[in-house]
């Protein structure tokens, strides 16, 4: 399947004027602040972006989800990706940063991010008024990403399409950059054995059909792959993020 999208330059230009709103502006910005602090950078959430944005437009081809992947849904998505793992900010860096295996009270903290960032969302929403249902779809994301289709992900074991189909979606995006992007301590895996992953979990950690969908455009996903790919100076800050979290640790 062959795709067209539009270059992700900007996440948020509008069809008409190609220019972002102040509040969006502020939204990327605070979005780059969280990765920063995850040793990660912008040009992660413009590849989580240009992924989710594939799968949305190939999973339109599907009957029964097309009624609800409305350009005005997909919108949103893409948009929601800027705060899907908005709780990390609330995870000590000395957890965050670990290069090694998390014990298992490390485990369960790193694990609360999902909730931590869906509370924060909800009192937001409270404390500010009803908003608009992006901010539903974003709620729904932070807290469900890691869900499994067999029901053994986190934080709520959610069974198949108890997980809404936004968090199925970023949840294969996701876990296809974390393959393929290399970290500090480990050189990302090639764009082919990522795919060899990814379709091994089909119908076990991912929904059968998103799977399907991914596996159709993998072309068009290598290629925001590649267009977005961290430089030698993301590499570098990376490495620094690191080290500076292992000596801040050690004093303590």
């Amino acid at each position: 399947m062959s795709i067209t999208t539009t270059p992700l330059t900007s996440p948020f230009a509008s069809a008409d004027a190609g220019v972002a709103s102040a509040s969006q502006v502020v939204l990327f910005a605070m979005a780059t602040l969280a990765e920063r602090r995850d040793a990660d950078t912008e040009a992660h959430l413009l590849r989580v972006q240009g992924y989710v944005r594939l799968l949305a437009q190939a999973l339109q081809s599907v009957p029964a989800l097309a009624p609800i992947l409305t350009p005005e849904y997909v919108a949103q998505l893409v948009q929601g990706v800027l705060v899907y793992d908005i709780g990390t900010l609330a995870i000590p860096e000395r957890i965050l940063l670990k290069p090694g295996l998390f014990t298992p009270q490390e485990r369960s903290t790193m694990q609360s991010h999902t909730v931590r960032g869906y509370k924060a969302l909800l009192q937001a929403e409270k404390t500010c008024g009803p908003a608009d249902t992006w901010l539903s779809m974003a709620k729904e994301l932070a807290l469900s990403h890691h869900e499994r289709w067999d029901g053994q992900g986190y934080p709520e074991q959610r069974v198949g399409e108890a997980t809404p189909l936004c968090a199925r979606i970023v949840a294969v995006a996701d876990v296809y950059d974390a393959m393929v992007s290399s970290k500090v301590y480990k050189a990302g895996m090639s764009h082919a054995q990522a795919l060899e992953r990814i379709a091994a979990e089909r119908g076990a950690q991912f929904d059968p059909v998103v799977v399907d969908a991914f596996l159709s455009c993998a072309s068009e996903i290598e290629q925001v792959a590649r267009r977005h790919a961290d430089s030698e100076v993301d590499l570098q800050h990376k490495m620094e993020t690191l080290a500076e979290a292992i000596a801040e640790h050690s004093v303590m």
